[in-house]
């Protein structure tokens, strides 16, 4: 069965005043709905598997050019690409969604303000939400499923190098809609032009929030263009930090796992920081293992000095604020724990940083003064992932500190309201001192 395509031909604007529309219809839904409704969308990504990887190679086949120049990197090559264990993911992601707990009309507080006046603050949907991403098509079922179980509509809208297949991917959703009849398909919508992202951007009064996923520029320039609240999911110049009292082992698999193991994503490691009194016992086996891997070393003075390797690239300046993506690794040899949090300080994006050490009050020191969303103790960097933390998927990382801070869920899909129970209370009986505030948590 083929894809048929539904969404219509219409003006940005007239499209966020339908998904506005969707959204408060979803929000309406009971969770048991909105479950039925991801799980029918899961079956049909994996019955459209051809039709996705079909899209997916025609996009591949098209970037490869851009590829030989690099105007696109290999890194950016990689996250386009889907396989067939790719598609099983999307549905098994969209399914965990559907298992994680109601979102919805939580009771997160609930105070007495006089006897009879009842103040409750609950959880509820943002409302409209618009997406502009690079390079992932993947992206679409995830950030389609978290929108859908939080009660949200979502104008999507990814780069050109994947057009056809989030073109697809955008319309299996859409199709699966109208089997639940008072789901409107507007509730997700994608938008195809730059053009159409300058009018998203305008659109103050219908869109709630915007989530650029991308490069470092994607988001600045989203955030210089739009009065609409942005919740940045930028670059990841992530770090591991090999203490002195470091076990060396540990140091060698967490750094190697860090990089190597998916080197494009943006909680890949692109510095590594060595303590000087360790550097003599851990460069020489740690280097000799990611050359091996065919990781690019780019070192400081003394990381060249120690190792008298040739292929070793003198780092500059760059390096050290340079989120790579790729198999590339800038190291520094610091003095002390201090000096690898003020080199992260200095040149990290507030994304993740690890530190590899068996004292614990190194461990606690580390932990409590690095600026980061995720700080960790003897882990990889690559465990900063929304499917990892539990969250079923997730929309992006975020490297801001309001609202919603690293891998971002259900939760940083929702707002709150307070809703206000009384029995005929006025405030002039306040006011006059002939009723009195009780303010009692209940």
């Amino acid at each position: 069965m083929s894809v048929t395509r539904t969404q219509p031909e219409t003006s940005v604007a007239e499209m966020a005043s339908r998904v506005r529309v969707a959204a408060r219809v979803l929000a309406r839904l009971s969770n048991e709905r909105r479950n039925e409704i991801l799980a029918a969308a899961a079956a049909a990504i994996e019955d459209h598997g051809s039709e996705i990887l079909d899209a997916n190679a025609k996009d591949c086949l098209a970037a490869q050019p851009t590829v030989a120049t690099g105007t696109m990197s290999a890194a950016m090559f990689a996250r386009l690409r889907i396989s067939e264990h790719g598609i099983k993911e999307m549905a098994a992601r969209v399914r965990d969604v559907a298992r994680l707990a109601d979102p919805l009309h939580r009771k997160l507080s609930s105070t007495e303000l006089d006897e009879g006046l009842v103040l409750l603050k609950e959880s509820c949907p943002l409302g409209v939400i618009g997406i502009v991403f690079e390079s992932r098509p993947d992206v679409v079922p995830q950030v389609a499923s978290l929108a859908l179980k939080s009660g949200n509509g979502i104008l999507l809208k990814g780069g050109s190098e994947a057009a056809r297949t989030n073109e697809v991917l955008v319309q299996i959703w859409r199709n699966c809609l109208p089997r639940f009849e008072e789901v409107p398909p507007d509730s997700i919508c994608l938008l195809h032009t730059r053009a159409d992202v300058m009018e998203l951007l305008a659109l103050d009064r219908d869109v709630d929030l915007i989530i650029p996923r991308g490069s470092r520029e994607l988001v600045e320039f989203v955030a210089e263009h739009s009065r609409i609240p942005v919740l940045g999911h930028g670059e990841g110049v992530c770090h591991v930090y090999v203490d002195r009292a470091a076990d060396i082992e540990k140091g060698v698999r967490i750094t190697f796992d860090s990089k190597v193991q998916y080197p494009a994503a943006c909680n890949a490691a692109e510095t590594l920081l060595v303590h000087q009194d360790i550097a003599g016992n851990f460069l020489p086996r740690m280097v000799s293992k990611l050359s091996e891997a065919g990781v690019e070393i780019r070192g400081c003075a003394k990381t060249i000095a120690l190792l008298g390797r040739a292929d070793i690239v003198p780092a500059n300046e760059s390096d050290w604020a340079t989120e790579y993506g790729d198999l590339i690794l800038s190291i520094k040899i610091v003095a002390n724990t201090e000096d690898a949090i003020l080199h992260i300080h200095r040149y990290g994006s507030g994304h993740t940083e690890t530190i590899v050490t068996e004292d614990a009050r190194a461990a606690k020191h580390f932990m409590e003064e690095v600026d980061a969303a995720g700080v960790y103790h003897n882990a990889s960097t690559r465990f900063a992932d929304g499917f990892r933390y539990g969250l079923g998927a997730e929309l992006g990382i975020s490297t801001n500190k309001f609202h919603a801070r690293g891998p971002v869920g259900l939760e940083g899909l929702t707002t709150y309201k307070y809703k206000l129970f009384g029995k005929d209370h006025v405030v002039a009986e306040y006011a006059n001192g002939t009723r009195r505030f009780t303010h009692r948590r209940l």
